[in-house]
């Protein structure tokens, strides 16, 4: 008897989350994810030039969103979403209406864990951020809640319970994540290790975030996922994940909100041109050393009671200790106070879902 077809078994959150793509070329990459990424909703962010068609592989549920479909339900206020920069993804969290987003860059590929088998990036960020992180107290078993693993000896029972996860950030094998100087002197590095360990990084400590294989609970965090002012017409790029990796960390530390690093990996394809990146970075690697000491010294109110209010008051010390960096700063702190505007615009509070009509979807 030939053996009965079952029905593929329903993935987790599939209702409740979606998958966010900022791209500028056809969507092919999405054909290996097919098993992996069929069944969830995707909001894909175009960038560039909007006459152009943006081609996704049949089969998918997708909105696609471009610069005219962010400038008429924006308005005045699309100025806050950076133009020909990945950040544009940010765009993506805003008009989404699910708990939990994953994003991904378009040259990241499926990864296989050292038996050869292919990973499923999606599935293990939704066990991290279902799963409590432990941002008070550092268990040297790393992540105390994956099977086969618990809390040492010597951790306080009163912290076991640990706190909710906002953000769980994957890494990369094959093209490391590094910045063009250090792209220069090692182009051919490649990151062959895969280390089988998530870990909570500790209150008060912050970390370098890249958005090209990230996930994160929009209802505990979302706001604060913006992903700044960069690209055109700006004098930076490529830190727009690292700054909202800082204010997400502040903003996380004073709600008491956990963030996971590690597992999940993903296969990154394509090292991007050192010589373009340290144009892009040039001012960035000199303002970071001044942007590293505010985050760590920033202080948030009691009155910061939401993600909203944390955010806007970071706006704030943005503006009076950063702007005397440079202009920019004043400019970006301005962009921070439009975001939220915006973000709550279209997400009231205590509102349902609503309708949003995209460029075009599937």
């Amino acid at each position: 008897m030939a053996a009965e077809s079952r029905p593929a078994p329903t993935p987790l959150l599939k209702d409740e989350l979606d998958i966010v793509i900022p791209t500028i070329r056809n969507l092919d990459f999405l054909e290996m994810w097919r098993p992996f990424f069929q069944q969830y909703h995707l909001i894909i962010v175009q960038d560039g030039d909007p006459s152009k068609t943006i081609k996704v592989p049949e089969g998918f549920d997708y909105e696609l969103y471009n610069r005219n479909d962010i400038n008429r339900i924006l308005g005045p206020k699309a100025s806050c979403i950076s133009f020909k920069d990945s950040a544009c993804r940010c765009f993506g969290y805003m008009v989404s209406k699910k708990k939990y987003i994953y994003t991904i860059d378009d040259d990241c590929f499926v990864a296989k864990d050292p038996s050869g088998k292919d990973i499923n990036a999606l599935d293990q960020h939704i066990k991290n951020l279902l799963s409590p992180s432990t941002p008070f107290f550092f268990n040297t078993l790393y992540d105390p809640y994956r099977e086969g693993a618990d809390f040492v000896r010597g951790y306080p029972f009163s912290l076991r319970d640990g706190a909710p996860t906002a953000v769980s950030h994957g890494l990369w094998l094959n093209i490391p994540d590094y910045d063009a100087p250090t792209q220069l002197v090692k182009p051919l590095e490649r990151n062959t290790r895969y280390v089988d360990a998530v870990m909570t990084i500790p209150k008060g400590t912050l970390f370098p975030m890249c958005g090209m294989n990230l996930a994160f609970n929009r209802e505990l965090i979302g706001p604060a996922m913006y992903f700044g002012l960069m690209g055109e017409g700006q004098p930076i790029g490529r830190y727009d994940d690292m700054w909202a990796g800082w204010c997400t960390k502040v903003i996380c530390d004073h709600l008491g909100l956990g963030v996971k690093t590690g597992l999940p990996y993903i296969w990154h394809s394509k090292a991007s041109n050192p010589f373009v990146n340290l144009k892009k970075e040039y001012k960035g690697i000199f303002w970071q050393e001044e942007l590293i000491p505010f985050f760590q010294q920033a202080t948030l109110s009691k009155d910061c009671t939401t993600v909203q209010k944390c955010y806007i008051e970071l706006a704030k010390q943005v503006k009076a200790k950063l702007g005397k960096v440079d202009d920019y700063f004043n400019k970006l702190a301005d962009a921070m106070v439009t975001w939220i505007e915006a973000w709550d615009e279209l997400n009231p509070a205590g509102a349902g879902s609503a309708a949003l009509s995209a460029g075009s979807s599937k």
